[in-house]
């Protein structure tokens, strides 16, 4: 269900970018967000079926899998966060540095209260956008860590009910011999 969830939402978010209340353009990852939405519900799907036909080849695929499921999550997350033009920053290490000498128009410098440093006769933002999303993460640590918080518990529910049945599949057909 959180796959059909999670790709109806990037698909909307894709298609209806401009009638999108949030923001005017695509967001950052969202292509992410569709194939992560694609493939949570096909190992939904064969986590359900190894339950229900108790195959434990599906059952230990979908325990593995929902590890690189949040790392792609974790991943979609940190995308969608480094857009430079709400930001505000440039670069993600060193500033407009990372860039060199051709630095993207997206660190134009527009907003005085900013520190801007001027790069090839532009005024660009210095601020590096790995400190700049550091300091948004530390601004809002509530909200970031009760949703990692609650994508854990789900995970871990998930994994357990997945092991927990792959054992017990493994006791009802009994030892193995080579």
């Amino acid at each position: 269900v959180s796959g059909c969830i999670i790709l109806a939402v990037s698909i909307y978010l894709k298609v209806k970018k401009d009638g999108n209340k949030i923001t005017s353009e695509a967001i950052p990852g969202i292509d992410l967000m569709i194939a992560i939405g694609v493939i949570i519900m096909l190992l939904g799907f064969l986590g359900c079926c190894g339950a229900i036909w108790e195959n434990r080849c599906l059952l230990l695929l979908f325990f593995i899998s929902l590890l690189v499921i949040f790392i792609l999550l974790l991943a979609a997350g940190i995308l969608g966060a480094v857009d430079e033009k709400k930001l505000k920053c440039c670069g993600l290490v060193k500033g407009p540095e990372d860039w060199g000498t051709s630095v993207p128009s997206s660190c134009n410098c527009k907003d005085t209260n900013q520190t801007c440093t001027t790069v090839a006769n532009r005024s660009v933002y210095s601020t590096p956008c790995s400190t700049f999303i550091i300091s948004f993460m530390e601004i809002n640590m509530v909200v970031v860590l009760g949703i990692a918080f609650a994508i854990a518990i789900l995970l871990i529910f998930a994994m357990a009910f997945a092991m927990t049945l792959y054992c017990q599949i493994g006791k009802k057909e009994g030892p193995t011999t080579a």
